[in-house]
């Protein structure tokens, strides 16, 4: 479907959803640009009194529930939706609407969001999946997060991952004294470096180059800063990489929390938060069981005597747009031609956004009197076939016709769905509705002690299924799944 050419080039018929005073404002800066690419046939309303009339001689077309076939009818190519105007259900359901018809849908900005110097048509963007998976804003107790955080000096683990990163960028506005970002990655520790100092120019922020294995070095590092806060974030995540490579997993997300645990103690550090992930709950390959065996670890030495830091876990499932996730990855297979791979037909996700989920760490923090596991609600799970389907249609073609989705099968340790609770008769509420509390029963640090550090010297010197083997033995719920390791389960 093609729309009216002009100077040699098909203008995009289009529709501005609404009739207010945005949707005008933004429809007369459409009539004047002097060169863009859409061609603006009217508007669309959902309201009846709109029939028959015209506004800036453009015709108001009704929205119903059968609008694909009415938009068909005015040779429309795209529908023109105002930042902020649709709540996230309708957004969804006017784009399924107009997806079977094949008619885009585009962003833009409010009109006092618009950049006055550059042209509107370069303002207006195709709508992306992120901004149909976005969440309810979150409210936080903002009081509280500053008495926490103001004039305390901060360390973030991972500072210069998806997640750390954004911990580093959120905490900043509650005045800590100072924030220390450490990362085993120099290059991207080195470009966040650079973007800190642009973006806060007036904040303390020292980055440390430096790996959580190595206890020597992090106490110094300990030594030198008198951390009041600790986020750790610093984490191997990628299933099917540390299934393939256990002893790192024992290495980073056993031991390197460990040494960090061990220095919070010493240091007299007031809050140690950590964030964990669902794949820690009946854990089905060794990243899983490896942050599970963390998370036990933090929550148990609560229970010692004499232990006036705060331990806390935070636990929550995939990100959007974080390093390696699934939604980059779509994006290159389709801008490739395809075919874009889904491991199984029926393989469910949760997701939550960066920023959504770092809110929450720094909420949780905050509440934490310490032992608890906090549970972030991540909403209703996505199906990763319908995403990749989806994702097709946004970008304008077809699936199975433009672009193939392709079975590959389930990777080594895959699930097919993640449980964020093991047993949800032991969700508990808090103040904060995104907040739960998962009851786990602590378990007694000493008799944990003797374990863990047989399991870390497994991973100096043993064969990986002996490590394998110690790893189920310190999470019995550990089921190993579509993997090498399933034998040991017998």
């Amino acid at each position: 479907m093609k729309g009216q050419k002009r100077n040699g080039a098909y203008k995009k018929r289009i529709l501005i959803y609404g009739t207010d005073d945005q949707a005008i404002s933004i429809a007369e800066a459409l009539n004047t640009d002097s060169v863009q690419p859409f061609e603006l046939v009217g508007f669309l309303a959902h309201k009846k009194k709109y029939k028959n009339i015209r506004i800036l001689d453009k015709q108001v077309i009704n929205y119903n529930k059968s609008l694909s076939e009415e938009l068909r009818n005015y040779n429309i190519n795209g529908i023109l939706i105002i930042e902020d105007t649709l709540s996230i259900k309708d957004k969804n359901q006017l784009v399924d609407e107009c997806l079977k018809a094949n008619i885009q849908i585009y962003n833009v900005p409010k009109v006092e969001k618009l950049e006055t110097q550059k042209e509107i048509n370069s303002q207006i963007r195709a709508i992306e999946i992120e901004d149909l998976l976005n969440r309810e804003v979150i409210h936080l107790d903002d009081d509280h997060i500053r008495e926490s955080i103001e004039g305390k000096s901060v360390l973030v683990t991972g500072g210069a991952g998806s997640i750390g990163s954004e911990i580093v960028r959120q905490l900043i506005k509650y005045q800590p004294k100072l924030v220390v970002v450490l990362d085993q990655a120099e290059t991207q520790l080195h470009e966040l470096e650079l973007l800190l100092q642009d973006e806060f120019p007036d904040t303390k922020i020292i980055t440390e180059l430096a790996n959580i294995t190595n206890m020597y070095r992090l106490a110094l590092i300990f030594e030198r800063y008198d951390f009041n806060i600790v986020y750790h974030a610093a984490a191997y995540k990628h299933v099917p990489i540390i299934e393939r490579n256990p002893h790192e997993a024992i290495y980073v997300n056993i031991l390197g929390t460990m040494n960090l645990v061990k220095l919070s103690l010493s240091e007299n550090v007031e809050r140690f938060v950590m964030v964990s992930t669902d794949k820690a709950v009946n854990p089905s390959n060794v990243m899983g069981a490896s942050k599970r065996a963390a998370e036990i670890y933090v929550q148990s030495i609560q229970e010692e005597e004499k232990v006036s830091t705060k331990f806390i876990t935070t636990r929550f499932g995939n990100v959007l747009g974080s390093n390696g996730s699934v939604i980059p990855h779509f994006k290159r297979q389709i801008a490739k031609g395809g075919p874009v791979t889904v491991t199984h037909p029926d393989i469910i996700r949760y997701f939550m956004t960066i920023p959504e989920a770092c809110q929450l760490v720094l909420q949780a923090g905050t509440m934490g009197k310490g032992g608890e596991i906090f549970v972030f609600d991540m909403g209703e799970p996505i199906r990763i076939m319908d995403l990749a389907e989806r994702m097709i249609r946004l970008s304008g073609l077809i699936p199975g016709e433009d672009i193939h989705v392709k079975v590959t099968g389930l990777r080594p340790g895959e699930k097919l769905f993640e449980e964020l609770l093991a047993d949800t008769s032991l969700n508990l509420p808090t103040h904060h509705k995104k907040i739960m509390v998962a009851k786990e029963t602590p378990q007694n640090f000493k008799n944990l002690t003797g374990r863990y550090e047989k399991i870390v010297k497994s991973a100096l010197r043993g064969s990986e299924v002996e490590v394998v083997k110690l790893l189920k033995e310190v999470v019995p719920e550990y089921k190993s799944e579509n993997s090498k390791f399933m034998s040991l389960d017998n």
